[in-house]
């Protein structure tokens, strides 16, 4: 194996391995440029070698941190119904820069967004139903709060789904 660190390793080869590295992360899915740097970084590359291999790469087009952060934006909110601020912190945990992920988040649609938190409730009303009144006004709110939705909306959305659940119960 070749150690990046050694002062005796021919450069050449040492950019090919942190090529090598950097493409078989891009092979599995799409990543951001901080995300190769760390693990160029955990490889122990030097950082100006480290740059040198992203920037080669995101000119040969490979790395872009806007179409990866509207990807990661587009899968995890409609996959897992987060809101925007849990994906901000997903995206700056990526390395994506502040400028990009505000651009992408002005593209999420806000009443997409409540309709999202409305059928997470929907999917979690069945586990919850038979529970006190209060536990499944709590253990909603609860899930929709983990998934980075404002109090406000979360409350909003959890009566609304539970008032719709308790009409047709009552007209019976």
């Amino acid at each position: 194996m070749l150690d990046p660190t050694d002062p005796d390793a021919d450069p050449r080869a040492v950019i090919v391995a942190g090529r090598t590295i950097a493409m078989d992360r891009l092979a599995a899915r799409d990543r951001s440029r901080g995300e190769l740097l760390d693990a160029l970084a955990r490889r122990r590359f030097p950082e100006d070698i480290a740059v040198g291999i992203v920037d080669q790469l995101q000119s040969e087009g490979l790395v872009d941190d806007e179409r990866f952060a509207r990807t990661w934006v587009e899968q995890r909110s409609r996959a897992k119904g987060l809101a925007r601020s849990v994906l901000r912190m997903e995206l700056q945990r990526k390395g994506v820069s502040a400028e990009i992920i505000d651009v992408v988040l002005q593209d999420v649609d806000p009443d997409t967004e409540r309709q999202a938190a409305h059928q997470l409730v929907q999917r979690k009303l069945r586990s919850v139903q038979g529970l006190d009144p209060s536990v499944q006004l709590r253990r909603l709110t609860a899930m929709l709060a983990r998934k980075g939705y404002a109090p406000q909306v979360a409350f909003d959305v959890v009566r609304t789904e539970l008032d719709a659940e308790a009409d047709p119960i009552e007209s019976i």
